[in-house]
């Protein structure tokens, strides 16, 4: 790693030896993948679901995967969905849904009720979790929009669908301030803006980040020249310009998560400035987030973070990318 990443993790207190890579795959029980894959998937024992495999096995090439019967995502990012403890008929809100593992997970967990609402600025992106909602059949309790998190306000629950019995002219005024919806599951419940909703059950906040704490995303530096390195994870504008989105979109879920919900901020960053500070900043500003311990982690590999019943994960502790969670209910 180059001096300027070593200082990087120096300053944050971290020790450059987590950057060893593991890559962590979720396989919803298929043992007979074992001759496919030529090896033996070792079974994570802290995550339902959830398997180990060698590093050097591609997955993209399996029978299993093209036929939408396994998808790849990092056990940390999957504690991360765990920790939101989705029950049937809940309506989920995952601000920063692409790619689309964790959303995949989360309509797993749902079963045949409920919604999940996807939201994502990138349309790109949002087109892959498209993709992959259809891939493996599981988007009928699902929507997705691409808007700004930030600004997002699409309400989770049924009711008079916004287009009746309004004057034409104000349908089109309201038309065009919606976020564009670029997926609609036959049972993810009718789309449009309301102001006295009640709000979201769950609401996932994986927010943008600089990514430091991903050993896939800090080996693409050896393609892209470790010289980028500087402008895209270690620039001091570019941080603070992305703690300002995080808090920004960590405000805006908690506005739409209803009282005794659950939202879960996350981020595969390990710096302070993107996970505790941000944490500490919403808590100033918001009088009735509180933080709430993560029962399912008692048996978690991770640890404590610098603001209690907040954790880390990182690949020395835990054989995972990085990961930082942090649990509130509104009262």
């Amino acid at each position: 790693l180059p001096r300027e990443f070593l200082d990087f993790l120096g300053e944050n207190g971290l020790d450059p030896s987590i950057y060893v890579p593991r890559y962590v795959r979720v396989k919803p029980g298929l043992r007979e993948l074992e001759g496919e894959l030529a090896c033996e998937p070792e079974t994570v024992d802290w995550l339902p679901g959830f398997y180990s495999l060698p590093p050097r096995v591609q997955i993209a090439g399996t029978k299993a995967y093209r036929e939408g019967k396994l998808y790849g995502i990092d056990a940390a990012s999957g504690a991360a969905v765990l920790a939101l403890s989705i029950a049937e008929g809940d309506h989920v809100l995952d601000l920063c849904a692409a790619p689309g593992a964790k959303l995949c997970m989360m309509l797993d967990a749902l079963g045949d009720s409920g919604s999940v609402t996807g939201v994502d600025v990138s349309e790109h992106r949002l087109a892959a979790c498209r993709t992959m909602l259809q891939k493996y059949a599981i988007g009928d309790w699902c929507r997705l929009f691409v808007a700004d998190g930030t600004t997002f306000s699409v309400s989770p629950a049924r009711f008079q669908e916004w287009t009746s019995r309004r004057p034409w002219k104000e349908r089109k005024r309201a038309a065009k301030a919606r976020p564009e919806i670029i997926f609609y599951g036959k049972h993810s419940g009718v789309v449009g803006l309301i102001k006295d909703d009640l709000g979201y059950d769950k609401v996932l906040v994986d927010a943008e980040c600089t990514h430091d704490g991903s050993i896939r995303h800090i080996q693409k530096f050896e393609q892209w020249g470790w010289e980028t390195l500087q402008q895209r994870v270690l620039n001091a504008e570019r941080t603070d310009n992305l703690t300002l989105l995080q808090l920004k979109l960590l405000i805006n879920g908690f506005r739409l998560l209803k009282v005794g919900g659950t939202l879960v901020y996350s981020t595969c960053s390990l710096t302070v400035a993107q996970n505790e500070d941000v944490v500490e900043q919403f808590l100033k500003e918001n009088a009735s987030a509180v933080l709430q311990e993560i029962d399912a982690a008692a048996s978690w590999p991770c640890k404590s973070g610098r603001i209690p019943k907040t954790l880390r994960f990182d690949p020395s502790t835990s054989q995972t990318s990085g990961l930082f969670v942090a649990k509130f209910t509104k009262v």
